[in-house]
Parts: structure tokens; C-alpha cells; sequence
């Protein structure tokens, strides 16, 4: 009688639970260690979207001009803490040398290859969720202030169609009769029809973990101090209270909390957080049918089980830095001039910082150092998006199997 492979899975967000069901598919007796609740996680605090077409990189051309704004603007949609710079460096530097079309044009193809396969990848276990209503079936709308910013982002849109995506132009009346709210507000705008929104972001994350542990996995609420290797293997995990626990396998998907493991691990990875700021206006007063992205505001509306969710804004602070929620009650403030009927006495803000990696594509690999480990970590924006699909390419890497795709992009030895 053969035994369940005992394998751990340090960190319980949206891609560290996607892990740990897949393997439990392959019949793994997995355990989930997190020191968070379940859906207490960056997750939580983003847009909700399965953004299959934000394949593009944050890194432009001519994103270098712009980088003395976004000191001197710290209101606007991306800012750069001047305090950061000198531990940003590096991570810049290597940021930057991926604004070039060539290097977006392949950026943007590699990431499709996993994007375009996300719906197929959570169906296969919504089917196990108690839950069967935590996705939305309403399109995403992209609007702008002029038509200046919708040309500026047509070889991209243009990138997204050669890539299969499906994206649709939007005058003022579209606009208008997909979403009221909006009419009359913007006369440019976009149609991301295979787009969709999940209902609530804390509780996506917290059902995909309550299935986990309905169908016989164990989540450890606990902080992990440390990962125990002998002979090239991974041997177990030491928990801050002191407790040891054994495994056969093992797999990273702690987000930023990864890099703490990244000795043991063997790797050198330029893993940085970027915080995306939220505020969860509950009794907003206003009816939104679609989350719209405000693509010249830098952040979006989205509308969630537990209230509209406003934000999106970008903020390079560097390692460990504190929340500065003053960039949330900017969002608001711009929130209310183009819906001036919100209602925002019952207001909750939050932050999430964005596990990126210079070139914006996620680490999906084994250990160069540990045989029996995996890493997956990472996935800047594409966190929630990627969640599922992550996970069945992890559970493909620790059973030695082939993946239909090609993962050689994500390896941790790019870097």
C-alpha cells in the first residue's frame, strides 16, 4: 500500500492555496502553513480581477522620463518614495532594461501562454468549492479621460488582440448604457469582454481554503522560521513556536515572505513589494454593474460582496516600508469627482504589496538546491489571476510530470 506524499506549503494567499489543491488532486497529504487568516493576504487588498489580458509589463518605453514625476507627485497614480531610491536601485535598474518593445513584445507572449488558460484552471476546482458563486459574469470596462490616452495604448491593445484577447472600443454612449453610473462621465473607453471580477476578494481566497480543508488538508496558522535540508533535500520546516515538522515535499508560494527562504533555497532573486492601495467603501450609495478601470486616474471601481472597492494606485517604497494611507484617501478624493454621490463615512483602507519581479513575470520552478522543492512566487498583479494555474504547473514540477506549457520563462535562473 503506497503512502500520501507528506508535502508542506508555506504560504497560504491565493497562489499558495491554488498549490495546495492541485497536489491534493494528485493525492499529496498536504499541509497549508500561514501566520495570516485565510483570505488575509495581498489578494485581498486588489482589484479582483481575472485580468487575462494584463500581459503587458509596467515597464514602457520611455518610462525613465517619468520617474522625477513620480517623486515629485505623491498624489499621482505611480509614486516613488524619494527615501527608497538608494535600495531601489538595483531593482530599477533592471526594471528599466525591460523597457524596450522587443522585451515587452516577449513578456507579453509568455505570460499568455499561462493567461490564457486560467478559466479552465479554477473551474477544475470550483467544482470541489462549497461555494460555486465566487466569479462574476460581467465583463470589465477601461475608460479614459481623452482620446489621447486610448491612442497612446493602441499597440498594446493591438498586442492583446494578436494575442488572442479579446478587447472592444467604447464611445460615450457604450459607455454609458453598459454603466450608468458612468454616462456622460468619459466618451473613450474599453470593452475587456474575457475579463471577470471575483465577488469578494477576502472571501475567493477564504472558500478555496475551506474546500482544502473540507476534502482532508491541514492549515497550520503559524509563522515558519525556517526550512531544514540535508543532502540536497528539503528534510522539514521549523515553526517560530519551535515545533518541527517533517515532509517528503515542499513548496515556497509565500509572496514577499519568500525571501527569506531564498538561502536555503538556492536562488537570487531581485523580489520586491510594490503597494497597491485600496479603500472599501461600504453603502457606497452608488449602483456599479462592472468594475471599470479609470486607466488615466490609475485606479478602478469594484463593486465586491463586502462594498465597492476603490484603488489600484502604485507606490515604490521599498523593502518593509510602512503603509502610507494617505494614498487611499487620494483615490477617494478622486473617486468622488467623478461620482460625486458616493458616500464615504463607512470607509475601510487597505494595502497590499504586490510580490514583482523586475521583468513582472512570477518565478514557477524547482529549487536549483533542494530536489523535492518548488518555488512560486512573485506574481506582481497576476496574483489572484494566476492563482489556479500556478498551481497545477506546481503539482506538474513536484510529480516530475511535462507541462503543456513551456515554463522556461519563469524560471529563478533569469536572473
Amino acid at each position: 500500500m503506497s503512502v500520501a506524499p507528506s508535502t508542506v506549503v508555506i504560504g497560504g494567499g491565493i497562489v499558495g492555496v491554488c498549490c495546495a489543491l492541485y497536489l491534493q488532486r494528485e493525492g499529496h497529504s498536504v499541509m497549508l502553513v500561514d501566520p495570516e487568516a485565510p483570505g488575509e493576504s495581498t489578494a485581498k487588498w486588489s482589484c479582483g480581477q481575472m485580468a487575462v489580458s494584463e500581459i503587458v509589463p509596467l515597464s514602457k518605453p520611455g518610462i525613465l522620463k517619468q520617474i522625477p514625476g513620480w517623486m515629485l507627485d505623491q498624489k499621482g497614480p505611480l509614486a516613488l518614495r524619494p527615501t527608497a531610491i538608494p535600495s531601489l536601485l538595483p531593482w530599477m535598474m533592471r526594471f528599466l532594461a525591460n523597457a524596450r518593445r522587443s522585451r515587452i513584445d516577449t513578456i507579453a507572449e509568455e505570460l499568455a501562454t499561462l493567461t490564457s488558460k486560467v478559466y479552465q484552471d479554477y473551474a477544475s476546482l470550483f467544482e470541489r468549492c462549497e461555494d460555486k458563486d465566487l466569479l462574476g459574469s460581467q465583463p470589465t470596462l477601461e475608460v479614459f479621460d481623452t482620446r489621447a490616452g486610448l491612442e497612446h495604448e493602441q499597440a498594446y491593445i493591438a498586442l492583446r488582440r494578436e494575442l488572442g484577447f479579446k478587447v472592444e472600443s467604447l464611445g460615450a454612449d457604450e459607455i454609458g448604457e453598459l454603466e450608468p453610473a458612468m454616462a456622460g462621465k468619459f466618451s473613450h473607453g474599453l470593452l475587456l469582454s474575457d475579463w471577470r471580477t471575483v465577488r469578494d476578494t477576502e472571501g475567493f481566497i477564504a472558500a478555496l481554503t475551506k474546500s482544502f480543508v473540507d476534502q482532508g488538508g491541514t492549515r497550520l496558522q503559524e509563522s515558519v522560521k525556517s526550512i531544514e535540508a540535508s543532502q540536497g533535500r528539503a528534510t522539514g520546516i521549523r515553526l517560530e513556536s519551535g515545533r518541527a515538522i517533517a515532509l517528503d515535499q515542499l513548496v515556497v508560494a509565500a509572496g514577499n515572505g519568500s525571501k527569506r527562504f531564498f538561502e536555503v533555497l538556492g536562488v537570487k532573486v531581485p523580489l520586491m513589494g510594490i503597494g497597491g492601495y485600496q479603500a472599501v467603501v461600504r453603502n457606497a450609495g452608488v449602483e456599479l454593474r462592472h468594475a471599470t478601470v479609470y486607466a488615466d486616474g490609475g485606479f478602478g471601481f469594484v463593486p465586491m460582496t463586502r462594498g465597492l472597492q476603490i484603488g489600484g494606485t502604485i507606490e515604490f517604497a521599498g523593502d518593509n516600508a510602512e503603509p502610507n494611507y494617505e494614498r487611499a484617501r487620494i483615490i477617494l478624493e478622486k473617486a468622488k469627482r467623478i461620482l460625486p454621490s458616493l458616500d464615504i463615512s463607512d470607509v475601510e483602507f487597505g494595502v497590499g504589496f504586490r510580490p514583482f519581479l523586475p521583468d513582472t513575470k512570477p518565478v514557477i520552478d524547482k529549487s536549483p538546491k533542494l530536489t523535492n522543492a518548488a518555488m512560486a512566487f512573485g506574481h506582481g498583479q497576476l496574483g489572484l489571476t494566476l492563482g489556479a494555474t500556478t498551481g497545477r504547473l506546481i503539482a506538474d514540477l513536484l510529480q516530475g510530470r511535462k507541462s503543456a506549457e513551456d515554463i522556461t520563462p519563469f524560471r529563478a535562473s533569469r536572473f
